[in-house]
């Protein structure tokens, strides 16, 4: 059968300023045909796909549609060249329905009709298997509804090049599995699908073809039948990279950090944490799976003294005297003046961990300011911290006077990654720490969280990827709706059990 090509780029280059997001890098995807974009973090994947979806116009080479040359200045124009692009952070109203967030912006006079509108939702829906609700309104909906309702957006206005950007990064197993046989059912249309990711397993399992980016230049693309992932990693990387993950036995293990039946609630006033109970040990990992908004990121806020408890306790057994501390409803100051170490590394790095307006070494400050004499800070260890983390953690930086906002995620990640692993915590509490970073930053990040295993100290690890989670951690715990759904074993249990805990209740969970 002929292949016919959708969408081609022909030496593109895009600068911004000195630097060089990409240059020459060419790119072809076949209609019928799911391509995987591989690279390191600030490789300029992101800048290529916006300049594919109108965010961003190269300076330099050509983008063709269907074999003609395509001007796209806007993501209209993209749009009218049947392109659609659904990002990894959805752009939807929650008080919306479903339908209504996905005529949002037409201008037609079929947006007014939203009977006829939900049909045609519907008919899509059936044509590539999706599961949705065209009435439900967008806050009642999880993740993966979300994100089917973005992909039935752009489909709805006549889509035939999709591009996906981490689509998996928030989804369960078996909502990974759905959405995959919803790509392969759109690829089987016809469709050309671009989906960018870190997760080499799924793209060994999803797509036809990858194209693999490094420092902002094409490398090559091969057939996924024909590679692995270590040659993959290879030639992201430019070196052999070793994929494993060396979990130790956990040693000298002892009790660092005691939960006791906590509940609280959201800024909101609704009950997100529900009897949670569970213990956190030094010289141990322990895992926190479920999927978003089970309570994740309130249960280590309030470890953290940001998050206020309605009922029960939090002790923190000092490892050098033995005194039982509770931490409950203090501060993060108080908490430090205790003589406790919890480092934190939150969910959102820009928010709430770093200043982006700030340099390298003024958020390396952010931890000692207090301790400045007079009017003056000391900045001699702050800088030398810096540019330890830019040289351990390999971060893509001019220099450790650069803004914090002018890097990209990945690199933004590392340095606050960096900088709380090198506060010599007892307690370590990080929220997908890896969350947009390159394969070789994230074993790179794995490594350093099982040093400080090794050290003494009680780690306690969100994440997303349950393969990770499974090969790193020594303990899971999975939260299932606020509630602790099962503490298991990760040597012994599996990923499916994981899912299936993390979206719904066992019995023993619901009887407790």
């Amino acid at each position: 059968m002929e292949t016919k090509t959708a969408l081609e780029l022909k030496n593109i280059t895009k600068t911004f300023g000195s630097v060089v997001a990409n240059k020459n890098v060419c790119l072809q995807v076949n209609k019928g045909e799911i391509l995987s974009i591989l690279g390191e973090n600030g490789s300029g994947k992101t800048t290529l796909m916006n300049m594919i979806s109108g965010i961003y116009f190269p300076d330099e080479g050509e983008i063709l549609i269907d074999g003609e040359e395509a001007v796209i200045r806007s993501p209209k124009d993209a749009f009218d060249h049947k392109i659609g692009m659904i990002h990894q952070h959805f752009k939807l109203v929650d008080v919306f329905t479903a339908t209504e967030n996905i005529i949002l912006g037409l201008n037609n006079e079929d947006k007014f009709d939203i009977k006829a509108a939900e049909k045609r939702v519907q008919e899509i829906a059936s044509k590539y298997a999706f599961v949705v609700d065209p009435e439900k309104k967008i806050y009642e909906m999880s993740v993966s509804e979300k994100q089917t309702v973005e992909i039935i957006r752009v489909l709805y206005r006549g889509a035939d090049i999709l591009i996906l950007d981490e689509p998996t990064a928030v989804l369960t197993p078996q909502e990974t599995e759905r959405l995959f046989e919803v790509l392969r059912n759109m690829r089987n249309d016809g469709k050309a699908i671009i989906i960018i990711t870190h997760k080499l397993n799924e793209v060994m399992e999803i797509s036809d073809r990858v194209l693999v980016l490094r420092k902002g230049e094409y490398i090559d693309t091969v057939k996924t039948a024909e590679t692995d992932e270590n040659k993959l990693t290879e030639m992201m990387v430019g070196k052999k990279v070793s994929l494993n993950i060396d979990r130790s036995e956990p040693e000298n293990v002892a009790d660092r950090l005691l939960v006791e039946h906590i509940n609280c609630m959201n800024r909101e006033g609704v009950p997100v944490l529900k009897d949670v109970s569970f213990t956190a040990r030094a010289g141990e990992i322990l895992g926190i799976a479920g999927i978003a908004g089970s309570g994740q990121r309130e249960l280590l806020e309030s470890i953290a003294g940001l998050q206020h408890i309605e009922m029960g306790k939090i002790l923190y057994i000092d490892p050098k005297t033995g005194e039982i501390e509770n931490l409950c409803d203090k501060s993060p100051v108080q908490i430090r003046d205790m003589g406790v170490r919890l480092s934190f590394v939150p969910e959102d790095r820009l928010g709430m961990g770093l200043v982006g307006n700030m340099d390298i070494v003024d958020n390396m400050m952010l931890r000692s300011y207090q301790k400045g004499k007079g009017a003056f800070l000391e900045r001699k260890a702050p800088k030398t911290l810096a540019e330890d983390i830019i040289n351990r953690l390999e971060v893509v930086t001019p220099d450790a006077n650069t803004p914090v906002r002018r890097l990209s995620g990945g690199n933004v990640q590392k340095v606050l990654v960096g900088r709380e692993i090198a506060s010599s915590p007892t307690v370590l509490m990080a929220a997908y720490p890896v969350r947009g970073l390159d394969i070789n930053s994230s074993y790179t990040i794995y490594n350093l969280l099982n040093e400080q295993k090794k050290r003494g100290v009680a780690v306690i690890l969100v994440g997303e990827d349950l393969d990770v989670l499974l090969e790193l951690c020594d303990r899971i715990m999975v939260l299932c709706g606020g509630k602790i759904n099962g503490i298991v074993d990760a040597r012994k249990t599996t990923k499916e059990e994981i899912g299936l805990r993390m979206t719904k209740l066992q019995k023993e969970a619901q009887e407790a």
